[in-house]
């Protein structure tokens, strides 16, 4: 029973799989990794494919979008990105969240963030759910939409738990999950969110995590719990108190090894 189970399970993902196209070390397996936590035994390679981990590049693909073809490395280019996936179109959860993240564009914008959306159906089907979302949201969405009706990102970024690998559409292919990937210029991801489809997304926590991101790049310090901008900030355990005081104009020892400074830094 198990070996007829599994060999219909790769039917189910082998289109997706086949279609993958990678261009980064990842490129062994697309299903290997979530077919092996199901339990499925497979008679994929067994060289598992490595998981997303933050630091590693973000592995690139071509994809069809609501503004036309996708290289990701090159629409992202020199700037930070935030990749966010959506189970399918016309569903009230996905609804709710584009218009939510079409709204804030001035505010990714200024901070030199690129959005890309990502739904589980064709261009024809994303071009009217952007007419409802317009509609809904009172917005103008203008960030691109990724058409991944084949879930070829999905299986990529592997946006499938192990409940949706069973709790298929009616091609045989999982749904996807609410993934957020926060991507650097250099190609990096930064932070991986992950929710279940039945939870919505906090806009504001995106924005915090990349104000905190960004802020710890540019000035050298770390966050603490529930910062956003203005707040103080922390020194690093790698910078001695002599020396941060030197860098900074003000730290507050509170511990040896927790010490804060001003969080309008220069």
């Amino acid at each position: 029973m198990s070996s007829l189970v599994s060999r219909s399970f790769l039917q189910r993902i082998a289109p997706a799989a086949r279609s993958a196209r990678l261009s980064t070390p990842f490129s062994k397996s697309v299903f290997a990794s979530a077919t092996r936590q199901h339990g499925y035994a497979t008679d994929a390679t067994a060289d598992q494919q490595p998981r997303l981990r933050l630091g590693v590049t973000a592995p690139n693909f071509q994809a069809k979008t609501t503004q036309g073809d996708m290289d990701f490395h090159k629409y992202i280019d020199k700037s930070w990105a935030i990749l966010f996936s959506h189970p399918a179109d016309f569903t009230p959860v996905c609804t709710t969240e584009l218009g939510a993240f079409a709204r804030l564009k001035d505010e990714f914008e200024s901070r030199g963030v690129k959005m890309i959306g990502l739904s589980a159906n064709d261009l024809s089907s994303h071009d009217r759910w952007i007419q409802d979302i317009n509609d809904i949201s009172k917005t103008n969405l203008q960030f691109p939409i990724i058409a991944d009706a084949d879930r070829k990102v999905a299986f990529l970024y592997d946006m499938v738990d192990a409940q949706d690998l069973t709790n298929i559409d009616e091609k045989g292919i999982a749904f996807t999950i609410r993934s957020v990937f926060i991507i650097d210029p250099a190609k990096k991801i930064r932070l991986i969110m992950l929710y279940p489809a039945s939870t919505g997304r906090n806009t504001a926590e995106v924005l915090r995590v990349i104000d905190s991101l960004q802020t710890g790049d540019k000035k050298g310090v770390t966050t603490p719990i529930d910062w956003t901008v203005g707040e103080d900030v922390i020194v690093p355990p790698t910078v001695s108190t002599e020396d941060a005081k030197k860098k900074f104009t003000d730290v507050n020892e509170v511990r040896p090894y927790l010490r804060f400074t001003s969080g309008n830094l220069k």
